[in-house]
């Protein structure tokens, strides 16, 4: 019951906050006629593994088509959070394909975690925690958002416009993204488990997923528990649902664009973030006039719309 009223506010609130302009579906299937560039970290990455995108697509497929239990998470969470189960698959394929290699069953994913359980982390850069950065005056106009989504993106605008590559008080910051720079204390580009979701986006996401999966709202002064989220496949399902509607929501608001039906684009806004910026931007580009400018997906996505009827199979 609480799962059907959350889905039912969440559909009040995209008609309350929906644009002035006219709602358009975007087209299925893919814009480009052949896959845009694979980036070269992950071509490395996988040839330093000695394996091929090929093969690691067919062992996160071969996964998905046997393990029942987790088929049923996938259902039972996309049901929760008003999605169609195909865009975790998505999420899911393409991450284990250009990113990772899928374990053979999810009981690994739950030892893998488990093996995470007792360690410290904390998130800082050059001595200083992410707590007492964002204490900085530069951040005072981000006081008084109290959902997370809203506050953790408007600290990461921050960063973008006044500490990416610049030096302030004497102190260089790195030309990075904020995650990156704040939110991976072992190496860049880290992101762990069974939905590989970066921290921040689950901190930004934490008010959502505490309000319709009932898991406990998350705190950047507590690293641990942000990683323990994020590596236990349970919970971490629940952040891969929350930002896929995250990002549908996004463009529907802001941009007067349905991407529900176009699972590539959704698993491209999985695999780049950063969709109420991106929503933003289409849709300053649609108000010029002109021909309508559609979404776009990319290698990741591309993929994912290219082999549709194939994951379709697996519900």
């Amino acid at each position: 019951m609480r799962r059907l009223l959350t889905s039912l506010l969440i559909a009040v609130s995209l008609v309350n906050s929906a644009p002035a302009f006219a709602m358009q579906t975007v087209p299925a299937g893919n814009r480009h006629a052949e896959q845009p560039d694979i980036p070269g970290a992950s071509v490395r990455r996988t040839k330093g593994t000695k394996s091929s995108f090929d093969l690691k697509y067919e062992k996160v497929h071969d996964l998905l088509a046997t393990d029942h239990e987790l088929m049923a998470k996938i259902r039972k969470v996309s049901s929760a959070y008003g999605i169609n189960p195909i865009h975790v698959i998505g999420a899911i394929v393409g991450e284990h394909t250009y990113n990772v290699d899928a374990y053979d069953r999810l009981q690994a994913y739950y030892v893998k975690a488990a093996s995470y359980a007792g360690e410290s982390f904390r998130f800082a850069y050059d001595g200083e925690s992410i707590d007492d950065f964002v204490a900085r005056p530069q951040f005072a106009q981000c006081k008084g958002k109290s959902d997370s989504y809203t506050l953790w993106s408007c600290r990461e605008d921050v960063w973008e416009s006044d500490f990416r590559g610049k030096t302030v008080g004497g102190e260089s910051f790195p030309n990075n993204r904020f995650s990156a720079v704040f939110f991976q204390p072992f190496y860049a580009g880290q992101t762990f488990g069974l939905g590989q979701v970066n921290p921040l986006t689950a901190l930004m996401l934490s008010d959502l997923v505490s309000r319709v999966s009932g898991y406990p709202k998350l705190n950047e002064k507590n690293a641990g528990a942000v990683y323990r989220a994020i590596m236990d496949p349970d919970i971490s399902l629940a952040f891969v649902a929350a930002s896929i509607r995250r990002s549908i929501d996004d463009y529907k608001e802001i941009a007067g664009m349905d991407i529900s039906g176009n699972p590539g684009l959704t698993a491209t806004l999985y695999n780049v973030g950063n969709s109420r910026q991106r929503a933003t931007a289409l849709a300053a580009k649609n108000r010029s006039g002109g021909a309508t400018v559609w979404p776009e997906e990319n290698y990741y996505g591309w993929l994912i719309n290219d082999k549709l009827d194939e994951l379709k199979g697996l519900l």
